[in-house]
């Protein structure tokens, strides 16, 4: 079931209304060790494991696709390899905590039999257990979709964000759909999600990268718009809204940074140079946020701003 809402608003609309703080220090980019020259890009959020902070993130060679997804932990200012921890062939890594219970996955990508650097298609996986090394697959996506993530909810449901491509002209729309337990999390269930029109202009996509239940209910979602303009350049920004899941409504987007926020550096292909993927937030007691992101799909850094979900929560 489609949704229409208020109208939807282009990512060079939403850009100009981004106020950048010329004061404000740029990005921290994130040092990566043990992967040989291999990239280390769209982390996921640092998280807690057995009592130790840890990162997930995409370990790639600068002119290949194939991945692995590693999970790092800081040693004397550098993020290197957890010892003994698995090692996943998947890209773009996220997590959430679903009853207590790790919930990690990724997106498992096909490759042609004749041609390894071509990619036939993809889905997102997923992987559930009490700790890194007991995670164990549950459940996987339909094919195509990416951007699939889950949020524990106040009355004990879960939440369930999904990103269908091509829909009725759409390039992607953002779904939602509400499960009562993990087991739930059917390709079936996914595919039933309803579709909300008002978020995307037609030719410009976006998607959710993490859903959090805030202080009074509703849920703050950290995502991606994106658009595509001549000779396939990309245009990647990190956006937040509000999600009410009672009303079933969203609040307008807002970009929340940009490639110029952040130190400049090599980018996997010159078309992606302006590729910012959200990764996860922290939020702090000051009112600040630490923002993880991927950048040129070469790098992953990490940004201060102001707490982008106060509002959502007054």
């Amino acid at each position: 079931m489609l949704t229409h809402m208020a109208q939807a608003r282009s990512c060079i609309e939403l850009l100009k209304e981004l106020v950048i703080d010329q004061n404000q220090p740029k990005g921290e980019r994130l040092v990566f060790s043990g992967v040989s020259d291999r990239d280390v890009y769209n982390i996921a959020a640092p998280f807690l494991d057995n009592g130790e902070l840890v990162i997930a993130g995409r370990v790639e060679a600068r002119h290949k696709e194939a991945s692995e997804v590693i999970f790092f932990v800081n040693r004397k200012g550098e993020w290197v390899p957890r010892n003994n921890a698995p090692i996943f062939a998947l890209q773009d890594p996220f997590f959430s905590f679903i009853n207590g219970e790790l919930v990690f996955g990724g997106v498992e990508v096909y490759f042609d039999s004749e041609d390894s650097d071509y990619v036939t298609s993809w889905r997102t996986v997923f992987f559930r257990g009490n700790s890194i090394n007991e995670l164990e697959s549950f459940a996987q996506g339909p094919l195509t979709m990416k951007d699939i993530r889950l949020v524990e909810l106040a009355s004990g449901n879960i939440g369930v964000f999904t990103r269908p491509m091509v829909v009725d002209g759409a390039r992607a729309l953002i779904g939602y759909v509400e499960i009562n337990n993990l087991s739930e999390l059917t390709e079936e269930k996914i595919l039933a999600a309803e579709l909300f029109r008002n978020q995307f202009l037609l030719d410009e996509w976006g998607g959710v990268n993490e859903a959090r239940l805030l202080s009074n209910g509703k849920i703050g979602v950290l995502g991606h718009i994106a658009y595509m303009e001549e000779s396939n350049i990309r245009h990647y920004y990190p956006m937040v809204y509000c999600f009410d899941p009672e009303l079933r409504n969203n609040s307008p987007i807002k970009l929340i940074a940009s490639r110029a926020m952040f130190q400049e550096g090599p980018a996997k292909r010159t078309d992606l140079q302006d590729v910012l993927f959200s990764g996860g937030i922290v939020r702090h007691s000051n009112g600040t946020a630490s923002l993880y992101t991927g950048v040129s799909d070469s790098e992953a850094h990490v940004i201060v701003i102001a707490d982008p979900f106060l509002e959502y929560e007054k």
